[in-house]
């Protein structure tokens, strides 16, 4: 019997991941194992190869598992992003694409941690609040080391530690411990997470002792791990950094314009080593010339190298009370390229024309060789020039070499004239004036904090500032004449919404020129749209300026503002009131800097200076706005933990404080002499119940009828500063009758008695809710609730689709 020939198999196809991503494109549906094998020709026996395949395309992010089988990513309705904690408990998803807004997560974030990266399902799309979304698959860990407290032991050779940051609620199990690292309870140690033992609990790993939890550099050195600060350099950006000569030879000096002779200065912070910009500054008749130098870090890092890449990895320096992590290796950063006094120095310069009045005229920019004449402190310069202090002028002028002193000095007055009709000019235009104090933390011998003061501001950091904004300006507009692109610093106007509720809220305080309410034609009471604008803003902030309330008005308003970021398309920067804005002072510190001066070489005819194209300056963009959040909140931990670590063992001492913001389950209260935020539980007030009328942003004594509002100035008392949770826990401080300090609690207005007579025809029910509450404090029961140093919320939870400030 004739046998029927069979066709030849066709040769299988070759199984890799890059097949495996071809054959899902070109089905255009999701695929499984079982789809696969006969289009690779492969046996069934190969089943378990191919699903391992596309398991590890899972890991890497292209891939997500539905049911059965996979889907590209790309093609499924999800969303990518970071995971971030707000302040109300909840999770938020900070999308990757910048033009999305962000979508609320709730407190299910399907295993993700804060910082995660995750793809997110929208389940519910809104136009005018934040969109609902599921995390369906955690993409990329934001950490891979952790930094845990040790809490005890758990039996020979094991430890059961918890995360040292309060938004990982769970505990790590670590096993098979070295002993020779001689961890007790209340290390902190590093920790690499394993596999997850139960909802509350992870495998680990220590990898090893950073010290005990009451030092000082153990708090700094576990707030970087947590934020993935980098501590140390590659070795081959080394090697280049130790490449490059001491100081520049004088063949780096030729086709410069030589400006050595000009009595440049430097001014900064008492104990900055890095110097980025210089200033000059002479009369020309009823005019002046602003110069601008800048260390011209792009002759000694060529983009693409060791040096380039890794600075552009860290997008920036890290300044923490007694460190820092600079952007380069010190040899350049206090080195090379910093300008310091009486060297040579290679600069970037611009020079700007301005007139009686500041306002700019004609630019020059060039690249430069300069010498600073003096190194100043902040402290220094205003007693030179703002105070005019007889002894320190002359001091100055004996100390600079040569028979510049008197030149400095002169040239420090006129630039001091300079930048107030520079500074008033802007103000006019519309650019906002924040004045928030920062936190300084003072040490002791032993390099422990003993005290957190706020930084003084004067008139010396605001010249500098005056100068430094014109130069940035300047050089924006100078790529847009050259017709080249540019990274520029945009800061959008902020959102109605968010100005609406402050404003409402604002309006319902005494002396604030908050913008209000009027009808319209149809007799809608609306908000008008000059009431966005920044001038209604600076208004706003002048009306409160040195009343009790300035810190808080002031930080409510930066809270509704949207954060300012890189990105190569020039939407104006809105808190400047600037139409053309990038950075540019300060290249040894920030790498958005670095990418606007080699634009500007190329611009001056280096034509070996590669121009980025679009896509590119947006990526670059959207990574350097983001290590920048990075360095922000790593900075904000620092110092909330050495105001903890100050604060502790004070308990009873007492504060003078103003409201901040309310809850149902209590207040917060900033603390102006330490610059933190504490929290008040309605349990430890047991003169009254008070209900919170959300609609009024107000707490109401249901007796008494007292009232408790956001930028009222109340005296507290500490009861605890917990480290291990960074909260600060406050209460009213007695009068001196012993009873809470009734003069510190308002009294309810007529309108306000109306909203709560019509709260208590359902109060009975209410109160015997809060009675019970309030009654189980002194049990032991647990905490209504109360929210961390991060915002978040612990013990009571509450939801919204709304994200927090």
């Amino acid at each position: 019997m004739k046998q029927k020939k069979r066709n030849p198999s066709r040769p299988p196809q070759p199984t890799d991941h890059a097949t495996l991503l071809k054959l899902l494109h070109e089905a255009r549906r999701p695929l499984g194992p079982d789809d696969l094998l006969p289009v690779l020709g492969l046996h069934r026996r190969k089943r378990g190869e191919v699903d391992e395949m596309l398991q590890e395309l899972v890991a890497q992010g292209k891939l997500i598992r539905l049911g059965r089988a996979y889907g590209l990513l790309e093609r499924m309705n999800l969303i990518t992003g970071k995971v971030q904690i707000q302040r109300s408990g909840v999770a938020f998803l900070i999308p990757d694409d910048p033009r999305r807004k962000d979508v609320f997560l709730g407190q299910e974030t399907g295993g993700a941690w804060h910082g995660d990266r995750v793809a997110v399902a929208i389940t519910r799309e809104s136009r005018t609040r934040n969109s609902e979304g599921r995390v369906v698959r955690i993409v990329e860990r934001g950490r891979n080391v952790l930094t845990v407290r040790v809490m005890r032991s758990a039996g020979q050779g094991s430890l059961l530690c918890r995360p040292t940051d309060p938004r990982l609620d769970f505990a790590i199990l670590a096993e098979h411990v070295d002993p020779a690292l001689g961890l007790i309870k209340g290390d902190i140690a590093l920790a690499a997470p394993g596999e997850q033992l139960d909802p509350a609990l992870w495998a680990g790993a220590i990898l090893s002792r950073l010290g005990p939890e009451s030092e000082a550099k153990v708090q700094e050195a576990l707030v970087k791990t947590n934020h993935g600060v980098p501590t140390t350099f590659p070795d081959d950006a080394l090697d280049e950094a130790s490449a490059l000569p001491a100081a520049p030879a004088e063949a780096d000096f030729l086709k410069r314009e030589d400006l050595r002779a000009l009595p440049f200065v430097t001014i900064d912070g008492e104990t900055a080593r890095d110097f980025d910009d210089a200033i000059y500054v002479e009369r020309k008749g009823r005019g002046f010339a602003l110069w601008v130098a800048i260390a011209d870090v792009a002759h000694y890092v060529p983009s693409g190298s060791a040096l380039d890449r890794e600075a552009y990895e860290r997008g920036n320096s890290y300044y923490f009370p007694s460190s820092v992590e600079p952007m380069f290796p010190q040899a350049l950063s206090n080195g090379l390229c910093s300008l310091n006094p009486l060297v040579p120095r290679l600069a970037l310069a611009v020079r700007m024309d301005m007139n009686s009045q500041g306002v700019p005229g004609e630019v020059r920019v060039m690249n430069a060789v300069i010498k600073s004449h003096a190194r100043l402190t902040y402290t220094r310069a205003r007693d030179v020039c703002v105070d005019k202090l007889p002894e320190a002028r002359a001091a100055l002028a004996a100390e600079v070499p040569g028979n510049a002193g008197q030149s400095v000095v002169a040239m420090l007055d006129a630039a001091e004239e300079l930048a107030r009709s520079m500074r008033k000019l802007r103000i006019q235009r519309g650019s906002l004036d924040f004045d928030l104090p920062e936190g300084e933390v003072q040490f002791d011998e032993a390099g422990q904090p003993k005290s957190v003061t706020p930084k003084l501001h004067h008139f010396a950091h605001q010249l500098i500032e005056e100068f430094m904004i014109a130069a940035n300006e300047a050089v924006s507009v100078y790529l847009q004449a050259h017709a080249l692109p540019c990274l520029y610093r945009v800061h959008a106007p902020p959102d109605r919404e968010k100005l609406e509720t402050l404003y409402t809220l604002l309006a319902r305080l005494d002396g604030e020129a908050a913008p209000k309410r009027s009808p319209n034609r149809k007799g809608a009471e609306r908000f008008s749209d000059e009431d966005f604008t920044p001038e209604a803003i600076g208004r706003l902030l002048a009306s409160v300026a040195g009343t009790e309330r300035e810190f808080l008005v002031h930080r409510m308003v930066l809270r509704a503002m949207k954060q300012a970021r890189y990105q190569p398309e020039n939407e104006g920067h809105y808190g400047l009131g600037s139409e053309s804005y990038a950075h540019f002072t300060s290249p040894i510190r920030r790498y958005a800097d670095l990418v606007v001066h080699r634009l500007i070489k190329r611009a001056l005819g280096d034509v070996g200076m590669p121009v980025p194209g679009f896509k590119k300056l947006a990526e670059t963009g959207q990574h350097l706005s983001a290590r920048e959040r990075v360095s922000q909140e790593a900075e904000r931990e620092c110092q909330k933990r050495y105001v903890c670590m100050v604060l502790r063992g004070q308990e009873g001492r007492e504060f003078a404080g103003v409201v901040s913001g309310l809850t149902d389950f209590g207040f917060w209260v900033e603390l102006p002499d330490v610059l933190a935020e504490g929290f008040i539980r309605l349990s430890t007030m047991l003169d009254d119940y008070y209900g919170y009328l959300k609609e009024r942003e107000i707490l109401v004594g249901q007796r008494t009828g007292r009232v408790i509002r956001a930028g009222q100035a109340v005296r507290v008392k500490l009861i605890g500063a917990h480290l291990d949770r960074l909260e600060i826990d406050l209460e009213l401080a007695p009068d001196k009758k012993g009873a809470t300090d009734a003069a510190q609690v308002h009294h309810t207005s007529r309108r306000e008695q109306q909203a709560i007579d019509e709260r208590k025809r359902s109060g009975p029910a209410r109160q015997k809710r809060q009675g019970k509450s309030a009654g189980g404090q002194g049990s032991g029961a647990k905490s209504p609730g109360g929210r961390n140093a991060f915002g978040q919320k612990t013990g009571a939870k509450k939801t919204g689709a709304k994200r927090g400030g």
